[in-house]
Protein backbone atom coordinates (compact mmCIF):
# COMPACT_ATOMS: atom_id res chain seq x y z
CA UNK A 1 0.00 0.00 0.00
CA UNK A 2 0.92 3.42 -0.87
CA UNK A 3 1.65 5.65 2.08
CA UNK A 4 -0.75 8.97 1.65
CA UNK A 5 1.38 11.59 0.81
CA UNK A 6 2.90 9.60 -2.09
CA UNK A 7 -0.55 9.19 -3.34
CA UNK A 8 -0.94 13.00 -3.27
CA UNK A 9 1.94 13.74 -4.55
CA UNK A 10 0.55 11.23 -7.57
CA UNK A 11 -2.07 12.95 -7.91
CA UNK A 12 -0.73 16.18 -8.13
CA UNK A 13 1.78 14.77 -11.03
CA UNK A 14 -1.36 13.55 -13.01
CA UNK A 15 -3.34 16.84 -12.80
CA UNK A 16 0.16 18.67 -13.96
CA UNK A 17 0.00 16.57 -16.85
CA UNK A 18 -3.83 16.78 -17.71
CA UNK A 19 -3.23 20.71 -17.96
CA UNK A 20 0.04 20.58 -20.06
CA UNK A 21 -2.18 18.48 -23.03
CA UNK A 22 -4.95 21.09 -22.78
CA UNK A 23 -2.62 23.63 -22.90
CA UNK A 24 -0.44 22.16 -26.02
CA UNK A 25 -4.04 21.29 -27.97
CA UNK A 26 -5.29 24.93 -27.41
CA UNK A 27 -2.21 26.06 -28.72
CA UNK A 28 -2.30 23.95 -31.69
CA UNK A 29 -5.46 24.81 -32.35
CA UNK A 30 -4.87 28.31 -32.15
CA UNK A 31 -2.06 27.97 -34.72
CA UNK A 32 -4.68 26.43 -37.16
CA UNK A 33 -7.17 29.16 -36.71
CA UNK A 34 -4.50 31.71 -37.29
CA UNK A 35 -3.93 29.70 -40.74
CA UNK A 36 -6.76 29.25 -41.61
CA UNK A 37 -6.96 33.02 -41.14
CA UNK A 38 -4.02 33.94 -43.12
CA UNK A 39 -4.88 31.71 -45.72
CA UNK A 40 -8.64 33.43 -46.16
CA UNK A 41 -7.13 37.20 -45.98
CA UNK A 42 -4.63 35.79 -48.82
CA UNK A 43 -7.58 34.02 -50.93
CA UNK A 44 -9.71 37.92 -50.37
CA UNK A 45 -6.58 39.51 -51.74
CA UNK A 46 -6.49 37.59 -54.55
CA UNK A 47 -10.07 37.82 -55.54
CA UNK A 48 -9.96 41.46 -55.05
CA UNK A 49 -6.61 42.50 -57.27
CA UNK A 50 -8.53 40.05 -59.92
CA UNK A 51 -11.39 42.26 -59.69
CA UNK A 52 -9.07 45.53 -59.96
CA UNK A 53 -7.81 43.81 -62.92
CA UNK A 54 -10.84 43.01 -64.77
CA UNK A 55 -12.08 46.66 -63.91
CA UNK A 56 -8.91 47.98 -65.20
CA UNK A 57 -9.17 46.16 -68.59
CA UNK A 58 -12.89 47.25 -68.91
CA UNK A 59 -11.96 51.23 -68.02
CA UNK A 60 -8.87 51.00 -70.88
CA UNK A 61 -11.37 49.76 -73.20
CA UNK A 62 -13.95 52.47 -72.90
CA UNK A 63 -11.49 54.95 -73.00
CA UNK A 64 -10.00 53.30 -76.10
CA UNK A 65 -13.81 53.77 -77.53
CA UNK A 66 -14.44 57.25 -76.11
CA UNK A 67 -11.22 58.15 -78.24
CA UNK A 68 -11.79 56.11 -81.63
CA UNK A 69 -15.36 57.90 -81.18
CA UNK A 70 -13.67 61.54 -80.44
CA UNK A 71 -11.28 61.01 -83.45
CA UNK A 72 -14.28 60.21 -85.70
CA UNK A 73 -16.02 62.91 -84.61
CA UNK A 74 -12.97 64.86 -85.23
CA UNK A 75 -13.12 63.98 -88.82
CA UNK A 76 -16.33 64.64 -89.68
CA UNK A 77 -15.36 68.55 -88.35
CA UNK A 78 -12.79 68.75 -90.30
CA UNK A 79 -14.86 67.69 -93.14
CA UNK A 80 -17.74 70.43 -92.24
CA UNK A 81 -15.13 73.03 -91.68
CA UNK A 82 -13.94 72.19 -95.37
CA UNK A 83 -16.85 72.21 -96.52
CA UNK A 84 -17.81 75.56 -94.89
CA UNK A 85 -14.55 77.62 -96.46
CA UNK A 86 -14.94 76.19 -99.99
CA UNK A 87 -18.61 78.01 -99.68
CA UNK A 88 -17.36 81.08 -98.01
CA UNK A 89 -14.83 81.09 -100.81
CA UNK A 90 -17.29 80.93 -103.52
CA UNK A 91 -19.57 83.36 -101.85
CA UNK A 92 -16.42 85.83 -101.73
CA UNK A 93 -15.61 85.16 -105.06
CA UNK A 94 -19.27 85.97 -106.46
CA UNK A 95 -19.57 89.26 -104.29
CA UNK A 96 -16.26 90.38 -105.75
CA UNK A 97 -17.50 89.45 -109.23
CA UNK A 98 -20.83 91.54 -108.41
CA UNK A 99 -19.05 94.37 -107.48
CA UNK A 100 -16.89 94.65 -110.17
CA UNK A 101 -20.13 94.88 -112.76
CA UNK A 102 -21.53 97.54 -110.37
CA UNK A 103 -20.65 101.16 -110.64
CA UNK A 104 -21.69 101.37 -107.36
CA UNK A 105 -22.04 99.34 -104.04
CA UNK A 106 -24.82 100.23 -101.56
CA UNK A 107 -23.60 101.55 -98.12
CA UNK A 108 -23.13 98.99 -95.62
CA UNK A 109 -25.12 98.22 -92.65
CA UNK A 110 -22.61 97.63 -90.35
CA UNK A 111 -20.55 100.46 -90.91
CA UNK A 112 -22.41 103.41 -87.97
CA UNK A 113 -23.33 106.21 -89.30
CA UNK A 114 -21.51 109.28 -88.18
CA UNK A 115 -21.50 112.95 -89.44
CA UNK A 116 -18.26 114.46 -90.82
CA UNK A 117 -20.02 117.66 -91.38
CA UNK A 118 -17.11 119.28 -89.05
CA UNK A 119 -13.83 118.62 -91.23
CA UNK A 120 -16.30 118.69 -94.71
CA UNK A 121 -16.56 122.44 -93.49
CA UNK A 122 -13.00 123.09 -92.62
CA UNK A 123 -11.84 121.11 -95.93
CA UNK A 124 -13.52 123.38 -97.96
CA UNK A 125 -11.67 126.15 -100.23
CA UNK A 126 -14.02 128.96 -98.53
CA UNK A 127 -12.74 128.27 -95.23
CA UNK A 128 -11.21 131.16 -93.71
CA UNK A 129 -7.86 130.83 -93.51
CA UNK A 130 -7.87 132.35 -90.10
CA UNK A 131 -10.05 129.97 -88.50
CA UNK A 132 -7.88 127.07 -89.90
CA UNK A 133 -5.08 128.50 -88.25
CA UNK A 134 -6.81 128.55 -85.29
CA UNK A 135 -7.97 125.09 -85.41
CA UNK A 136 -4.88 123.62 -86.54
CA UNK A 137 -2.15 126.31 -85.70
CA UNK A 138 -0.83 126.51 -88.91
CA UNK A 139 -2.11 128.16 -92.50
CA UNK A 140 -3.88 125.52 -95.28
CA UNK A 141 -0.66 126.28 -97.28
CA UNK A 142 1.96 124.80 -94.35
CA UNK A 143 -1.11 121.80 -93.70
CA UNK A 144 -0.65 121.33 -97.37
CA UNK A 145 2.75 120.82 -97.58
CA UNK A 146 2.52 118.44 -94.56
CA UNK A 147 0.31 116.62 -96.31
CA UNK A 148 2.37 116.39 -99.43
CA UNK A 149 5.26 115.27 -97.96
CA UNK A 150 3.47 112.56 -95.87
CA UNK A 151 1.28 111.09 -98.40
CA UNK A 152 3.38 108.30 -99.38
CA UNK A 153 3.90 107.02 -95.73
CA UNK A 154 0.36 107.63 -94.30
CA UNK A 155 -1.87 107.18 -97.88
CA UNK A 156 -3.83 103.80 -97.44
CA UNK A 157 -5.67 102.02 -100.65
CA UNK A 158 -9.44 101.69 -100.97
CA UNK A 159 -10.45 97.78 -100.09
CA UNK A 160 -14.04 95.85 -101.74
CA UNK A 161 -15.71 97.26 -98.93
CA UNK A 162 -14.23 100.27 -97.57
CA UNK A 163 -13.18 103.81 -99.16
CA UNK A 164 -9.86 104.80 -97.77
CA UNK A 165 -9.68 107.86 -95.13
CA UNK A 166 -7.72 110.55 -97.21
CA UNK A 167 -4.81 111.72 -96.35
CA UNK A 168 -5.77 115.29 -95.18
CA UNK A 169 -8.07 113.96 -92.70
CA UNK A 170 -5.85 111.91 -91.21
CA UNK A 171 -2.86 114.41 -90.78
CA UNK A 172 -6.21 116.63 -89.19
CA UNK A 173 -6.92 114.24 -86.93
CA UNK A 174 -3.74 114.10 -85.68
CA UNK A 175 -2.79 118.25 -85.66
CA UNK A 176 -6.02 118.73 -83.88
CA UNK A 177 -5.73 116.14 -81.42
CA UNK A 178 -2.20 117.51 -80.46
CA UNK A 179 -3.14 120.98 -81.40
CA UNK A 180 -6.31 121.01 -78.43
CA UNK A 181 -5.35 117.77 -76.33
CA UNK A 182 -8.99 116.87 -76.83
CA UNK A 183 -10.08 113.01 -75.60
CA UNK A 184 -10.48 111.01 -77.89
CA UNK A 185 -13.92 110.62 -77.47
CA UNK A 186 -14.43 114.01 -78.99
CA UNK A 187 -11.78 113.96 -81.77
CA UNK A 188 -14.36 111.18 -82.55
CA UNK A 189 -17.24 112.94 -82.27
CA UNK A 190 -15.57 116.13 -84.37
CA UNK A 191 -14.25 114.26 -87.08
CA UNK A 192 -17.16 111.35 -87.23
CA UNK A 193 -14.34 108.83 -86.96
CA UNK A 194 -14.53 105.68 -84.83
CA UNK A 195 -12.51 106.28 -81.20
CA UNK A 196 -9.97 103.45 -82.13
CA UNK A 197 -9.57 105.09 -85.63
CA UNK A 198 -8.93 108.05 -84.41
CA UNK A 199 -6.36 106.71 -81.76
CA UNK A 200 -4.97 104.61 -84.47
CA UNK A 201 -4.67 107.73 -86.58
CA UNK A 202 -2.62 109.73 -84.56
CA UNK A 203 0.05 107.09 -83.31
CA UNK A 204 0.85 106.29 -87.49
CA UNK A 205 0.86 110.18 -88.62
CA UNK A 206 3.10 110.76 -85.31
CA UNK A 207 5.33 107.73 -86.41
CA UNK A 208 5.66 108.78 -90.19
CA UNK A 209 6.38 112.24 -88.84
CA UNK A 210 9.36 110.91 -87.17
CA UNK A 211 10.42 108.88 -90.27
CA UNK A 212 9.83 111.41 -92.76
CA UNK A 213 9.91 114.75 -91.58
CA UNK A 214 12.16 114.44 -88.34
CA UNK A 215 15.70 113.94 -90.49
CA UNK A 216 14.37 116.76 -92.61
CA UNK A 217 13.18 119.47 -90.07
CA UNK A 218 14.65 118.61 -86.81
CA UNK A 219 19.06 118.63 -87.73
CA UNK A 220 22.40 120.07 -86.62
CA UNK A 221 23.26 122.95 -89.10
CA UNK A 222 25.51 122.97 -91.75
CA UNK A 223 28.79 124.71 -91.24
CA UNK A 224 26.98 127.63 -93.39
CA UNK A 225 24.23 127.53 -91.14
CA UNK A 226 26.49 127.15 -88.07
CA UNK A 227 27.77 130.37 -89.24
CA UNK A 228 25.24 132.14 -89.84
CA UNK A 229 23.99 131.35 -86.27
CA UNK A 230 26.62 132.39 -84.40
CA UNK A 231 26.60 135.40 -86.17
CA UNK A 232 22.81 135.85 -85.37
CA UNK A 233 23.86 135.10 -81.54
CA UNK A 234 26.72 137.25 -81.23
CA UNK A 235 24.38 140.06 -82.35
CA UNK A 236 22.13 139.35 -80.05
CA UNK A 237 24.34 138.59 -76.87
CA UNK A 238 27.81 140.13 -77.50
CA UNK A 239 28.35 136.39 -77.11
CA UNK A 240 30.98 134.74 -80.02
CA UNK A 241 30.72 131.55 -81.44
CA UNK A 242 27.46 130.26 -79.76
CA UNK A 243 25.56 127.96 -81.75
CA UNK A 244 22.66 126.96 -79.65
CA UNK A 245 20.86 127.53 -76.38
CA UNK A 246 19.84 124.39 -74.43
CA UNK A 247 16.72 123.70 -72.12
CA UNK A 248 15.50 120.42 -70.57
CA UNK A 249 11.52 120.11 -70.08
CA UNK A 250 8.87 117.40 -68.57
CA UNK A 251 5.75 116.60 -70.35
CA UNK A 252 3.16 114.94 -67.59
CA UNK A 253 2.23 111.64 -67.66
CA UNK A 254 0.03 108.97 -66.11
CA UNK A 255 1.48 106.77 -63.31
CA UNK A 256 3.64 103.81 -65.22
CA UNK A 257 2.18 99.99 -64.28
CA UNK A 258 6.14 99.59 -63.91
CA UNK A 259 9.44 101.47 -62.77
CA UNK A 260 6.95 103.83 -61.29
CA UNK A 261 9.20 105.35 -59.18
CA UNK A 262 11.75 106.40 -61.84
CA UNK A 263 9.11 108.68 -63.46
CA UNK A 264 8.11 110.27 -59.91
CA UNK A 265 8.50 114.00 -60.83
CA UNK A 266 10.05 115.63 -57.30
CA UNK A 267 9.86 119.05 -58.06
CA UNK A 268 6.21 119.04 -60.27
CA UNK A 269 5.01 117.48 -56.89
CA UNK A 270 6.30 119.94 -54.45
CA UNK A 271 5.38 122.86 -56.82
CA UNK A 272 2.06 121.55 -57.80
CA UNK A 273 0.87 119.82 -54.31
CA UNK A 274 0.47 116.94 -56.29
CA UNK A 275 1.71 113.78 -56.95
CA UNK A 276 3.42 114.15 -60.85
CA UNK A 277 5.23 111.71 -62.71
CA UNK A 278 7.07 112.83 -65.94
CA UNK A 279 9.41 112.47 -68.86
CA UNK A 280 12.00 114.21 -70.38
CA UNK A 281 12.18 116.45 -73.38
CA UNK A 282 15.88 117.96 -73.93
CA UNK A 283 15.88 120.62 -76.84
CA UNK A 284 18.79 122.56 -78.47
CA UNK A 285 17.23 126.10 -79.95
CA UNK A 286 19.14 128.27 -82.17
CA UNK A 287 18.19 132.29 -82.35
CA UNK A 288 15.00 131.63 -84.29
CA UNK A 289 13.87 129.03 -81.68
CA UNK A 290 13.74 126.23 -83.91
CA UNK A 291 14.87 122.64 -82.48
CA UNK A 292 18.21 121.93 -84.23
CA UNK A 293 19.01 118.75 -81.35
CA UNK A 294 16.35 116.99 -79.05
CA UNK A 295 16.72 113.96 -76.85
CA UNK A 296 13.31 112.55 -75.55
CA UNK A 297 11.70 109.78 -72.99
CA UNK A 298 14.01 109.87 -69.98
CA UNK A 299 12.28 109.26 -67.01
CA UNK A 300 11.09 112.50 -64.84
CA UNK A 301 13.20 111.21 -61.90
CA UNK A 302 16.34 112.36 -63.77
CA UNK A 303 17.81 115.73 -63.26
CA UNK A 304 19.04 117.91 -66.10
CA UNK A 305 22.62 116.91 -66.12
CA UNK A 306 21.99 113.09 -65.99
CA UNK A 307 19.44 113.71 -68.89
CA UNK A 308 22.24 115.71 -70.81
CA UNK A 309 24.90 112.72 -70.27
CA UNK A 310 21.93 110.48 -72.40
CA UNK A 311 21.50 112.51 -75.40
CA UNK A 312 23.51 113.03 -78.21
CA UNK A 313 24.28 116.20 -77.89
CA UNK A 314 26.75 115.01 -75.29
CA UNK A 315 28.39 112.25 -77.51
CA UNK A 316 28.58 114.98 -80.02
CA UNK A 317 30.81 117.12 -77.27
CA UNK A 318 32.90 114.03 -76.86
CA UNK A 319 33.69 113.13 -80.20
CA UNK A 320 34.98 117.02 -80.29
CA UNK A 321 32.95 118.07 -83.31
CA UNK A 322 31.59 121.21 -81.29
CA UNK A 323 35.56 122.29 -80.96
CA UNK A 324 35.55 126.13 -81.27
CA UNK A 325 32.07 126.29 -80.32
CA UNK A 326 29.87 127.09 -77.57
CA UNK A 327 26.14 126.03 -76.52
CA UNK A 328 25.16 128.04 -72.97
CA UNK A 329 22.62 125.97 -70.67
CA UNK A 330 20.98 127.01 -67.42
CA UNK A 331 22.70 126.39 -63.80
CA UNK A 332 21.18 122.32 -63.96
CA UNK A 333 24.18 121.37 -66.45
CA UNK A 334 27.90 121.31 -65.75
CA UNK A 335 30.71 123.41 -67.26
CA UNK A 336 32.28 121.91 -70.44
CA UNK A 337 34.86 122.99 -72.91
CA UNK A 338 32.16 123.74 -74.87
CA UNK A 339 28.82 124.21 -72.93
CA UNK A 340 28.58 127.40 -70.98
CA UNK A 341 26.42 127.78 -67.77
CA UNK A 342 25.96 130.37 -65.38
CA UNK A 343 27.90 131.36 -62.16
CA UNK A 344 25.74 130.13 -59.26
CA UNK A 345 27.87 130.82 -56.28
CA UNK A 346 26.84 133.90 -54.04
CA UNK A 347 29.24 137.81 -54.34
CA UNK A 348 29.37 137.82 -57.84
CA UNK A 349 32.20 139.82 -59.31
CA UNK A 350 31.18 143.16 -61.88
CA UNK A 351 31.91 140.42 -65.13
CA UNK A 352 30.53 137.32 -63.59
CA UNK A 353 27.66 139.53 -62.71
CA UNK A 354 27.87 140.33 -66.55
CA UNK A 355 28.33 137.37 -67.72
CA UNK A 356 25.29 135.59 -66.14
CA UNK A 357 23.06 138.66 -67.87
CA UNK A 358 24.01 137.53 -71.31
CA UNK A 359 23.55 133.92 -70.78
CA UNK A 360 19.81 134.43 -68.92
CA UNK A 361 19.30 136.32 -72.59
CA UNK A 362 20.69 133.54 -74.48
CA UNK A 363 18.74 130.97 -71.89
CA UNK A 364 15.18 133.04 -72.69
CA UNK A 365 15.38 131.91 -76.37
CA UNK A 366 15.50 128.35 -75.15
CA UNK A 367 12.48 129.20 -72.52
CA UNK A 368 10.42 130.99 -75.42
CA UNK A 369 10.66 128.03 -77.44
CA UNK A 370 9.48 125.69 -74.92
CA UNK A 371 6.69 127.99 -74.07
CA UNK A 372 5.32 128.16 -77.61
CA UNK A 373 6.20 124.11 -78.18
CA UNK A 374 3.71 123.46 -75.45
CA UNK A 375 1.42 126.21 -76.18
CA UNK A 376 0.91 125.08 -79.54
CA UNK A 377 0.39 121.78 -78.60
CA UNK A 378 -1.72 121.42 -75.84
CA UNK A 379 -1.12 118.12 -76.03
CA UNK A 380 2.17 118.30 -73.97
CA UNK A 381 0.26 120.24 -71.10
CA UNK A 382 -1.34 117.50 -69.57
CA UNK A 383 -1.38 113.54 -68.89
CA UNK A 384 -2.98 111.34 -71.89
CA UNK A 385 -3.73 108.27 -71.86
CA UNK A 386 -1.08 107.74 -74.63
CA UNK A 387 1.06 104.77 -73.36
CA UNK A 388 4.36 105.15 -72.72
CA UNK A 389 6.44 103.60 -74.91
CA UNK A 390 4.10 105.41 -77.52
CA UNK A 391 4.85 108.83 -76.28
CA UNK A 392 8.53 109.61 -77.50
CA UNK A 393 7.26 109.28 -81.16
CA UNK A 394 4.06 111.85 -80.16
CA UNK A 395 6.84 114.26 -78.93
CA UNK A 396 9.29 113.96 -81.59
CA UNK A 397 5.90 114.83 -83.68
CA UNK A 398 5.77 118.07 -81.65
CA UNK A 399 8.71 119.07 -82.53
CA UNK A 400 8.87 118.56 -85.85
CA UNK A 401 5.52 120.50 -86.03
CA UNK A 402 7.17 122.99 -83.90
CA UNK A 403 9.75 123.34 -86.16
CA UNK A 404 7.75 123.56 -89.62
CA UNK A 405 5.45 126.81 -88.29
CA UNK A 406 8.64 128.77 -86.81
CA UNK A 407 10.17 128.11 -90.60
CA UNK A 408 7.05 129.11 -92.54
CA UNK A 409 6.72 131.91 -90.32
CA UNK A 410 3.48 130.88 -88.80
CA UNK A 411 2.09 133.12 -86.13
CA UNK A 412 1.57 132.78 -82.38
CA UNK A 413 -1.88 133.68 -80.48
CA UNK A 414 -0.64 134.99 -77.57
CA UNK A 415 -3.53 133.20 -75.97
CA UNK A 416 -1.98 130.03 -76.03
CA UNK A 417 1.28 131.34 -73.95
CA UNK A 418 1.85 128.94 -71.81
CA UNK A 419 4.06 129.61 -68.70
CA UNK A 420 7.02 126.76 -68.41
CA UNK A 421 8.19 125.92 -65.39
CA UNK A 422 10.83 123.79 -64.65
CA UNK A 423 13.00 124.08 -61.34
CA UNK A 424 16.60 123.23 -61.95
CA UNK A 425 18.78 122.14 -59.98
CA UNK A 426 22.37 122.05 -59.53
CA UNK A 427 24.72 119.46 -61.48
CA UNK A 428 25.94 116.58 -59.02
CA UNK A 429 29.38 116.71 -60.34
CA UNK A 430 30.78 120.59 -59.60
CA UNK A 431 34.52 119.89 -60.57
CA UNK A 432 34.65 121.63 -63.45
CA UNK A 433 37.34 121.33 -66.10
CA UNK A 434 39.70 124.18 -65.01
CA UNK A 435 40.20 125.26 -69.44
CA UNK A 436 35.97 125.60 -69.18
CA UNK A 437 36.48 127.31 -65.93
CA UNK A 438 39.21 129.58 -67.52
CA UNK A 439 37.48 130.13 -70.91
CA UNK A 440 34.10 131.25 -68.99
CA UNK A 441 36.31 134.10 -66.80
CA UNK A 442 37.75 135.37 -70.32
CA UNK A 443 34.48 135.86 -72.20
CA UNK A 444 32.83 137.18 -68.60
CA UNK A 445 35.72 139.95 -68.10
CA UNK A 446 35.22 140.85 -72.03
CA UNK A 447 31.85 141.32 -72.05
CA UNK A 448 32.15 143.43 -68.88
CA UNK A 449 34.47 145.47 -71.25
CA UNK A 450 32.42 145.53 -74.44
CA UNK A 451 29.49 146.54 -72.37
CA UNK A 452 31.41 149.54 -70.62
CA UNK A 453 32.46 150.53 -74.46
CA UNK A 454 29.05 150.62 -76.19
CA UNK A 455 30.09 147.34 -78.40
CA UNK A 456 30.57 144.08 -78.40
CA UNK A 457 33.67 142.30 -80.22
Amino acid sequence: MRAPDADGHFIRNRSRNRNRKWQLLLLLLLDEEEERQQQWEDRQQALAHLQWQHQHARRQKWLQNYYSQLQALYADLDVLESYRLRRAHVAAAALGAAVSTQQSVHRRLWVKNRSQAWWAKCNHPDFPDEEFHRSFRMSRATFNIICDQLAGAVAKENTMLRAAIPVEQRVAVCIWRLATGEPLRLVSKRFGLGISTCHKMVLEVCAAINDVLLPKYVQWSSAERLQQVTQEFEAMSGMRDVVGALYTTHVPIIAPKINVAAYFNKRHTEHNQKTSYSITLQGMVDVRGSFTDVSIGWPGSMSDERVFEKSTLYRRGLSEDLRGMWVVGGPGYPLLDWLLVPYVQHNLTWAQHAFNEKVAELLQVARSAFSRLKGRWKFLQRRTEVKLQELPAVLGACCVLHNICEMHNEGFDPELHFEVVDDEMLPENINFPITAMQARDAIAHNLLHNVHAGSFL
